[in-house]
């Protein structure tokens, strides 16, 4: 893993076909790859999710702030109340 404090990094990511470029830093870069391994899906698709729960929500914030948003939520739960359980 990279510094803590490494400046964010650009990928590009398909949402609805679409490419578009995101800035994250590494350490929410490694933990999207995580998420993604444990939900057994690809980056793109957990974006995707991520992308259409923002859009519904009613002050919807910039998709990486979305993004760092879900995957500190996921951090702050309870082991036993994964999805797959």
């Amino acid at each position: 893993m990279t510094s803590l404090y490494h400046p964010p990094v650009k990928r590009s990511v398909e949402i609805a076909g679409h490419k578009t470029s995101i800035s994250l830093e590494p350490l929410f870069w490694d933990m999207l790859r995580e998420a993604a391994e444990r939900e057994k899906a690809p980056i793109n698709a957990i974006v995707a999710r991520i992308d259409a729960e923002r859009i519904a929500s009613e002050t919807p914030p910039g998709l990486a702030s979305a993004i760092r948003l879900w995957l500190a939520s996921r951090k702050a739960e309870p082991a036993d109340s994964s999805p797959d359980q």
